[in-house]
């Protein structure tokens, strides 16, 4: 199963590419690197099950706990903000089921989702919060940089990225805070020192022991942040109750066959010249090709398609992105 935070990849493609619009003026720098995505996404990974997983809101749950919870976040570009419909578009046009729920952040969601499917899970996503999640079956999926390949985040990725196990996130991220979210960490901890107290033991053991930390300026710190990490740990922890209405999850997250002439369409609409030439035309189906899987690859080259000089000179710039 691959799941997408999809709010991670549409701003991760928005401020890859800056001032790339089509002839009516329309902002398209997040749709050209996002539908390169979703080819590669088609290409790499044709499993049958997955969803993309958009984010509600701040929710309440969390206010209750800090009121000021993510309220130092800047609101949208307004020129992203004009290409998320039709950036959800595309997504429903690549057979992508397309998931959200009140009072669920994206994270939740994806959580959910991963802890309650059996089979593999891959996570598209680089945030941090979803490390946590990382055990012999779920692993996280960062997309290369200029068309790399994918990294795969597994158990030994998060120790080697953060110095901590999975299991250890949440204690490592609730010590550190988060700037991002408005949740502030202890008071001179940072990376490193997290890193080392938790190497001595899990958090709930060094607040039961706070002589295992043999620096005294440092123990001080931890006592006094007692209340403050426990609030964080419920901050970070992410939901794991799947909302009723997404069971089964063989039906909620079932993938579609894209649909090519739709996405042909969108495409041509929004001026993205230089992915037409990219798009799959689909072979024409014969009886012998009925019993073909739902995602038989399909390598019939799209006839090239001549884009307006000016549109075509910005977009080969970001040929590969």
């Amino acid at each position: 199963m691959i799941l997408i935070d999809a709010y991670s990849q549409i701003f991760r493609c928005y401020y890859a590419v800056r001032r790339l619009t089509n002839s009516r003026g329309e902002p398209t720098n997040a749709l050209l690197p996002f539908t390169r995505l979703l080819l590669k996404l088609q290409h790499d990974f044709p499993e049958e099950r997955g969803a993309m997983v958009f984010d509600c809101g701040r929710v309440q749950f969390r206010l209750e706990l800090n009121a000021e919870y993510k309220a130092n976040r800047p609101p949208m570009p307004e020129d992203l903000k004009r290409q998320v419909p039709v950036l959800r578009e595309l997504a429903a046009a690549f057979g992508w089921p397309l998931l959200e729920e009140p009072e669920y952040e994206a994270d939740d969601l994806i959580a959910a989702l991963a802890q309650t499917a059996t089979e593999p899970v891959q996570i598209v996503s680089s945030d941090k919060d979803l490390a946590q999640l990382v055990d012999q079956r779920i692993a996280l999926l960062l997309p290369g940089k200029n068309g790399a390949e994918w990294e795969i985040r597994d158990t030994a990725g998060v120790l080697e990225k953060f110095s901590v196990p999975p299991a250890a996130i949440v204690d490592y991220l609730a010590l550190l805070g988060d700037a991002a979210d408005n949740i502030p960490g202890v008071p001179g901890v940072g990376p490193k020192t997290a890193a080392e107290w938790l190497r001595i033991a899990p958090l709930d053991e060094l607040l039961a022991a706070p002589e295992k930390i043999a620096n005294p300026r440092q123990r001080a710190r931890l006592l006094e942040s007692v209340e403050l990490l426990e609030r964080n740990r419920k901050l970070i922890r992410l939901r794991s109750d799947l909302p009723e209405r997404l069971l089964p999850i063989a039906e909620s997250c079932a993938r579609r066959a894209p649909d090519w002439a739709k996405i042909t369409g969108i495409c041509k609409r929004m001026e993205l010249h230089s992915l037409l030439r990219q798009l799959p035309r689909p072979e024409p189906r014969s009886q012998e090709n009925d019993d073909l899987p739902l995602f038989a690859a399909v390598t019939a080259p799209a006839a090239p398609t001549a884009p307006a000089p000016a549109q075509a000179v910005q977009e080969d710039l970001f040929e590969n992105l």
